[in-house]
């Protein structure tokens, strides 16, 4: 049997049995190394207009990170939006915010030192390389011994942004799609020309915005649970926040959904210790009436829960959870059914995996967001655009919530080199995008000016 039938025959097998464990090796035509000579970083502190709640904290503000790697004939500049309260929330309380912040800035300039020391054939392999050190060397500078692993991929995000850049400018890719090594593109060969917005509604939203929001026509609404306090706290605090968003939107409609009503999704961030916990929130929304409407619910459980949740009447996804095809084959063996893909919170390298097993065993995927940037949010809109639409919808499904959040979002905004294209603006809760928007895949392989002067000298 020759390679490319034994590829064939286990992505096959693996469709007829969706837990089997992935084992073997793609073979992919070999890419001349790419060298970095020499990296550049600098950061930008950027206010929120109220503090952000979730996982059971507040965030004030996010800083946003920017990288250069640099060849011998090209560069790459790379983003990230910073979230400590994300990557890990138990060090997030340890120190000061500003503090946390300052430790994953400070990874991210040891993983430049790194980068600088590994050649690399494509972003994934080098991803692979320096992942281990850099997880080791993170647990030392924090002082955590079981920090979580998220931290330390949101701290490489622009590192690998800009080794996906210098990647394609090497080898003359100017797509989204084209730049993809082969065993990645199936999963992402789709074109969705929309992808349904979820609006997302944190601890401390007043209600008016919702309702506001949900009159422009938005019709995905992403609710934030496991509000701070012990978990008798937290179910109350949830229970009578998810009575106060459906008695606010339960008469209003759309055109969007087979029944006409809103779609609900939650987000518990990992919030949740036992699934009795969940499933007495999920019958206080079969009480109010809001169950219906629930389309699925975000990662739940703490990701140490091996708790089957395939019994609670609701598609569970898994996001925090899922650091590695090994995690996410896991959770789908504890009855998770989605899988939520952030590639601007874990890296394009690690999504591509994620996103590679999930279409094989037909999982459907969704785009969450990290409060980034608008030009993040275009690198997350790649992803959305091209995965399998969700069952049901016709569409991808993808979170952004910057523009409610920010203080600064429209100065934020005029720094996208593509600032004002039809495809960067929601229309009644849909982004519609167009052959000009998969042709400039978002404007991401375009310059910014203001993050080329941030990234001088």
């Amino acid at each position: 049997m020759d390679r490319r039938t034994f590829v064939k025959n286990t992505a096959a097998m693996a469709a007829l049995n969706p837990f089997m464990e992935r084992k073997e090796v793609f073979i992919t035509p070999k890419a001349p190394l790419v060298k970095v000579n020499h990296t550049q970083s600098n950061f930008e502190r950027e206010k929120l207009l109220r503090p952000f709640g979730f996982k059971g904290g507040y965030l004030t503000e996010l800083w946003q990170t920017a990288v250069k790697l640099q060849s011998e004939k090209y560069s790459g500049i790379g983003l990230a939006t910073q979230s400590v309260l994300y990557g890990d929330a138990d060090l997030f309380v340890r120190y000061s915010e500003t503090g946390g912040n300052a430790l994953m800035y400070a990874l991210t300039e040891k993983a430049l030192q790194q980068v600088k020391e590994t050649p690399f054939s494509d972003p994934v392999t080098l991803m692979d390389k320096i992942h281990p050190g850099l997880y080791e060397e993170a647990k030392r500078m924090t002082g955590k011994r079981d920090l979580n692993e998220n931290f330390l991929m949101n701290a490489l995000v622009s590192v690998d942004n800009a080794a996906w850049l210098l990647y394609a400018a090497e080898n003359g890719l100017e797509n989204f799609y084209d730049m993809l090594p082969e065993p990645y593109k199936p999963a992402l060969s789709y074109k969705n020309n929309k992808v349904a917005f979820m609006f997302q509604v944190s601890y401390g939203m007043p209600v008016e915005e919702l309702v506001k929001a949900v009159e422009e026509g938005y019709f995905i609404i992403k609710i934030k649970t496991g509000q701070p306090g012990t978990q008798s706290e937290m179910l109350q605090k949830d229970m009578a926040r998810l009575s106060q968003i459906h008695q606010a939107l339960k008469d209003f409609r759309t055109n969007h959904t087979p029944d006409g009503k809103l779609i609900y999704t939650l987000d518990a961030n990992a919030r949740y210790e036992k699934k009795e916990t969940l499933l007495r929130y999920l019958d206080h929304a079969r009480v109010i009436g809001a169950f219906p409407q629930i389309l699925f619910i975000e990662e739940p459980l703490n990701e140490n829960n091996s708790e089957d949740v395939s019994d609670t009447g609701v598609r569970i996804g898994a996001d925090e959870s899922v650091h590695d095809e090994r995690t996410a084959l896991q959770r789908l063996q504890q009855g998770y059914r989605l899988m939520v893909l952030k590639g601007i919170a874990k890296t394009l390298s690690k999504t591509l995996k994620i996103a590679r097993l999930a279409h094989e065993r037909n999982v459907p995927c969704i785009l969450a967001d990290l409060t980034v940037n608008p030009i993040l949010i275009d690198w997350n809109k790649n992803l959305a655009a091209r995965v399998k639409p969700f069952p049901g919808m016709d569409m991808g499904m993808m979170e952004t919530n910057g523009d409610a959040n920010y203080v600064h979002w429209k100065t934020m905004q005029s720094r996208h080199p593509a600032a004002g294209a039809p495809w960067t603006r929601v229309n009644k809760g849909v982004f519609e995008l167009d052959e000009e928007y998969f042709n400039r895949s978002g404007g991401i392989f375009e310059k910014s000016t203001h993050y080329e002067e941030l990234l001088k000298g």
